[in-house]
């Protein structure tokens, strides 16, 4: 039994998840961390434990909420997927639709659909910005309507770590007259009691836990030798952990990376996707719009991490690299270990968030294990 204080709940069938859990924080992999998973709606596991903070002054409680990074990503796709099904959104249709400045620098074929799956060209903006920058939507928004793409758009993939959010997150302002964090906040997580928050209100920063920075410099992807579109990723502006202890950056909408929740919400909210558009009594979309984001749409190298991947309408796509029990699934991770996933097939939600990041950003063994376990749990 780990010496590190578990709390909240498992049902007995998935008890091997709680061990999994545990494990983490016996071995020193885990300090803080949460992880919920649901099946058909109904949550079977939710389980908190360690402390907030690297001197262990803090304890990780039920209400502790963190910055999850890239994982906010899924929280922008279902935005757009919500208004995809509302029939307000053409995913097929050109971006300049929506947002005419977007036409520029021939960028009047790209479609909201590569915006969507990492292939519009505009893993990064071409102009220098800084980190303040992207407290400023205005800014980085018309700087990558005015810029050329990095390649030609729909022929490759190359991950799009920060400028998804605005991308996406423009349409879905141009659309609902709503920024992409006020739209979220109305039309999904109030509605679900869910507590993720793209842009964190002031009052709630003492729950917020603090991200540990992995030893070294940052190193998100697998190439051998870092090229222009990885280091134009990771450098303008720098990825700097520490930033996300600040008001600046909680307060920020920023939709690709900024989110603050706990694994509670994440799969709270993604119930949306797994349970054919429903989630604590309500329809939110209809079946055949969840069923959109498994679409395929793009595979290959990725141009910015270096790895094989397959993408569909928002979200990553089961595959070698990412091998997943069940076809009709969708996924996605955050820098430092976060990660949800979707399984349309088993109608479940799994979602791990911590505090002591790893160099990675599509998930690693942590939450993993965890995952492990519950697959095996499923299955028997």
């Amino acid at each position: 039994m780990s010496a590190t204080p578990i709390h909240g709940f498992v049902q007995p069938r998935f008890e091997g998840a709680r061990t999994a859990f545990e494990n983490n924080f016996t071995t020193g992999a885990d300090i803080g961390a949460s992880y919920c998973a649901t099946v058909e709606g109904e949550t079977v596991v939710d389980l908190w434990g360690g402390y907030a903070d690297e001197h262990a002054s803090r304890p990780w409680a039920k209400d502790t909420i963190i910055n999850v990074y890239s994982t906010t990503k899924t929280m922008t796709a279902l935005c757009a997927l919500l208004l995809a099904d509302r029939a307000e959104l053409d995913f097929d249709a050109p971006v300049a639709r929506y947002w005419p400045e977007f036409a520029a620098n021939g960028k009047e074929g790209v479609k909201v659909s590569h915006l969507m799956s990492h292939s519009s060209g505009l893993s990064g903006w071409a102009e220098p910005i800084t980190n303040d920058d992207l407290y400023d939507w205005e800014k980085v928004t018309s700087l990558l309507a005015a810029q050329a793409p990095f390649w030609a758009p729909g022929t490759a993939i190359g991950y799009h770590a920060i400028t998804q959010g605005y991308l996406v997150g423009e349409v879905v302002r141009r659309i609902s007259g709503q920024s992409l964090g006020t739209f979220f906040r109305k039309e999904i997580a109030e509605p679900l009691g869910a507590d993720f928050h793209i842009g964190l209100p002031a009052s709630e920063d003492s729950r917020v836990a603090d991200l540990i920075p992995p030893p070294g410099a940052p190193r998100l992807n697998d190439l051998a030798e870092p090229d222009f579109l990885y280091t134009n990723m990771a450098t303008n502006p720098p990825i700097d952990p520490l930033q996300t202890r600040t008001r600046g950056w909680r307060g920020a909408e920023i939709p690709a990376a900024g989110g603050t929740g706990n694994a509670r919400s994440v799969a709270q909210i993604h119930q949306i996707l797994a349970n054919g558009g429903w989630a604590k009594g309500k329809r939110f979309m209809s079946e055949a719009g969840c069923r959109k984001a498994l679409e395929f749409q793009i595979e290959g190298v990725d141009g910015v991490l270096g790895v094989a991947q397959r993408y569909g309408m928002g979200f990553g796509l089961p595959s070698a690299t990412v091998p997943l029990p069940n076809p009709n699934s969708i996924f996605w991770g955050g820098y430092g270990g976060s990660v949800i996933i979707i399984d349309m097939d088993a109608r479940t939600t799994l979602a791990y968030v911590m505090n002591k990041m790893a160099p990675t950003t599509v998930g690693d063994l942590r939450g993993a294990m965890v995952n492990l376990a519950m697959w095996q749990a499923l299955a028997s």
